[in-house]
């Protein structure tokens, strides 16, 4: 594809984004352009200002200066509940889940949120049935068939993460933005949400925080490494681990 790419292939995109805390550069002047259709994974060491950098994407934060572009919108100033309504979704925005209702019950009021909230349908059998059909097809998608019944307090921690990306895909976002979704699992439960994070890129755009490098080598079709709040490298995985300032980085002062 080449790096030449157009306005059109670029789907989100920040211009100069800063983010200062009482004199403190927590982000630093990041130019980042994800292109559409791809994985594209921000990462770094910590104290890097990738999480920072996350809240200002998902409008939690507001930045100091900069701009943040969607789809050629400037989306600087919206709310967290209008860039979702515009297709960009962060994972758990919408709660993470409701711990002692099924996992089924949980997906099914994500599917009623995207339908605007109305608890009117509930009166029409047709709508529950049309609603229970897609719980349960969003619930295979991410591995969860045989759990549809379990409360999702006693789902293990990283089925419970599988469940957070089911009912942030009842949303139908165009593009979904996952916080460390690998963060405290162990081998197995990463190899499974890894596999997941590919099966649902299918036909849309995922930007996703990571610290790990190994976790985004196989995944993404693009690494942006960020250290001290700027940019240190972009590319894919081969010449980003490869860079020396990413292996200092990683192995050097460790936290900054």
């Amino acid at each position: 594809m080449g790096h030449a790419e157009t306005a059109a292939d670029v789907i989100l995109e920040t211009e100069g984004l800063t983010k200062e805390f009482r004199g403190f550069v927590a982000v630093k002047g990041v130019n980042l352009k994800t292109r559409r259709g791809s994985i594209h994974a921000l990462i770094g060491p910590n104290g890097a200002g990738k999480t920072t950098c996350f809240n200002l994407l998902t409008k939690f934060l507001v930045p100091t200066r900069g701009r943040i572009l969607y789809k050629g919108r400037d989306i600087t100033h919206a709310r967290p509940a209008d860039i979702a309504r515009l297709g960009l979704v962060r994972s758990f925005q919408i709660s993470a889940v409701f711990d002692h209702l099924s996992a089924l019950e949980n997906v099914r009021i994500a599917l009623q949120r995207a339908r605007g909230g109305s608890f009117d349908f509930w009166r029409s059998d047709g709508v529950l049935r049309d609603l229970n059909a897609r719980a349960v097809d969003l619930l295979d998608a991410v591995g969860l068939a045989d759990f549809a019944a379990t409360p999702a307090v006693e789902l293990p921690y990283g089925r419970k993460r599988a469940l957070e990306i089911a009912t942030t895909l009842a949303l139908e976002p165009e593009v979904m933005l996952l916080d460390e979704p690998t963060a405290g699992m162990g081998h197995e439960d990463i190899s499974r949400i890894v596999a997941l994070i590919r099966a649902v890129s299918a036909n849309r755009t995922i930007l996703m925080v990571e610290h790990n490098l190994s976790v985004v080598a196989d995944l993404s079709d693009t690494i942006t490494v960020l250290a001290r709040g700027e940019i240190l490298a972009e590319g894919d995985y081969a010449s980003v681990s490869r860079n020396p300032d990413v292996v200092q980085a990683y192995m050097g002062s460790g936290n900054d």
